[in-house]
């Protein structure tokens, strides 16, 4: 296996921290736009090299594919970049991994009821091409999307009889040393899914095969307790792809996405929306074609820099509801943390973009195996469960059940 990874920022550091400790693999080139950014990522193995990329150009991404005899292209960039490395990927002849899908574009004349275009329908409306071609496109295999799609296919293997909700639940207990405000993630992707309408699925009367809807941002707010001393945090719908992923393959009556924001993230966000700051539309400022979004993101700390200055955990996971393989109500918290000093002291990454970035490298390793195969554009739901999280137990990271 030869991998371009794509993105040597917080998480593309991570990934190849991570997979510099495992066997699977050939040769990583790493790319990125800064070449010197992409050559720190790659000094920490002998098997990984670095090289300049621009992801928004298929044929950049087609070209190193040709030139380093890619086989698995992993794109860890924000998500305004998947569909140059999704085809740039394809038309090289490569497979291709993603932890978030194409963007989406909100209803024009109801937002917030009908969705428009739906996060990865881009990517979908390719399927075709990649089954038939007899290639791989693995979509949203980071943690959220990803590892909480890989515990919701567990659960409905071998937990349940029949799932009412598969809501999943993401919150911190997280602090940073100096900052009031300093995002432990991509602040271009948080605007992004914090903004846009969320989605929801559900079967009613009226949609008994199912069928998605949006609400208002920050909508249908629950207090969610967190395990491992995390705690209560209000959660709120928030756009993911995991909505519009598990239904395709999975069998649930509703399903939801929360982010456990904090009442100041969110007044944050809404003030940004205000201003028209989280646009990315260039304007015109001094003679300069400038994003106020990019402007946003310049003025934030870089989510890679800050986790010596972190405290706390992060937790991911899917709260499943429904009845048990013996017929009783069950309701579970499938879930996994990542507390910042374990992930400092282990990988020198801070938890978020660590929690993240194991994912992909679990999933390239049960495809270097054989054990995951398949060819189309696939989520994580499509592929059997277990050996990923009997991997993830490997790596040194256990995931937990509570029930509730």
């Amino acid at each position: 296996m030869r991998i371009l990874l794509v993105g040597a920022g917080g998480v593309g550091s991570a990934f190849a921290a991570i997979a510099a400790r495992r066997h699977f693999f050939e040769h990583i080139v790493i790319s990125d736009y800064d070449e010197t950014r992409a050559q720190v990522a790659a000094a920490v193995d002998d098997r990984f090299s670095a090289v300049r990329v621009d992801a928004s150009d298929a044929g950049s991404v087609e070209a190193l594919v040709h030139e380093h005899s890619i086989t698995h292209v992993m794109n860890a960039v924000d998500p305004r970049f998947v569909m140059p490395i999704f085809e740039g990927a394809y038309a090289g002849g490569a497979d291709y991994l993603d932890m978030a899908m194409s963007l989406s574009r909100p209803h024009p004349e109801s937002p917030y009821t009908l969705p428009g275009v739906t996060l990865g329908e881009e990517q979908f409306a390719a399927a075709q091409d990649w089954e038939s071609a007899g290639r791989l496109a693995l979509v949203g295999i980071g943690v959220e999307p990803g590892l909480s799609d890989v515990l919701a296919r567990y659960a409905a293997d071998h937990l349940f009889s029949e799932i009412d909700e598969l809501g999943v639940r993401d919150g911190a207990s997280l602090t940073v040393d100096g900052y009031d405000f300093a995002p432990s993630f991509s602040i271009w992707t948080t605007i992004e899914e914090c903004l846009n309408p969320p989605v929801v699925w559900e079967k009613d009367e009226q949609n008994p095969d199912g069928a998605w809807r949006t609400t208002e941002p920050f909508s249908e707010p629950e207090v969610f307790d967190f395990p491992d001393g995390i705690g209560p945090v209000e959660c709120v719908n928030v756009e993911h792809e995991e909505v519009l992923l598990m239904p395709r393959w999975l069998d649930a009556k509703r399903v939801t996405f929360k982010y456990g924001l904090g009442d100041e993230f969110i007044d944050v966000l809404k003030t940004l929306h205000k201003l028209g700051l989280d646009r990315t539309e260039p304007l015109r400022v001094g003679g300069v074609d400038v994003s106020p979004r990019d402007v946003v993101a310049a003025a934030l700390p870089d989510p890679a820099t800050i986790g010596d200055k972190m405290h706390g955990k992060t937790c991911a996971g899917v709260l499943v509801t429904g009845r048990g393989k013996d017929g009783e109500q069950l309701s579970t918290y499938l879930y996994h943390v990542v507390d910042n000093d374990w992930s400092m002291r282990e990988y020198g990454h801070q938890c978020v973009v660590w929690q993240t970035a194991v994912n992909p490298v679990i999933a390239l390793e049960l495809l270097a195996s054989g054990t995951w195969s398949g060819a189309g554009v696939l989520g994580p739901e499509a592929f059997d469960a277990v050996p990923f999280l009997d991997l993830l137990t490997e790596y040194g990271s256990p995931w937990s059940r509570q029930d509730r």
